[in-house]
């Protein structure tokens, strides 16, 4: 029997600690998805981008999950390495 994954997150988010510690990471998933999307849309593999960027594919991987937050110098170069742009937007809470 398999559990569909929306079914297992409503449960989990059901707990006000799980829910708080899911809303604290996603800033962090959002930057993410973003640059996983800016590779997408370039067509590009992580090998690719990695050689575009001079860094290693395992580097390209831990950003694109969330592992490891980039820096703006980092989000510049992978920018430019996938023909986007940067947009940095703080807005009222």
């Amino acid at each position: 029997m398999t559990i569909p994954f929306e079914e297992i997150k409503a449960e989990l988010l059901a707990d006000p600690k799980v829910k708080a510690e899911y809303e604290a990471l996603a800033p962090e998933f959002e930057i993410s998805a973003e640059l996983l999307q800016a590779r997408l849309r370039a067509g590009l593999s992580q090998e690719e981008l990695a050689v575009r960027m001079k860094t290693s594919q395992s580097t390209i991987a831990r950003l694109e999950s969330g592992q490891a937050l980039p820096s703006t110098k980092t989000l510049l170069r992978f920018a430019e390495a996938t023909g986007s742009k940067v947009h940095v937007r703080l807005s009222a809470a």
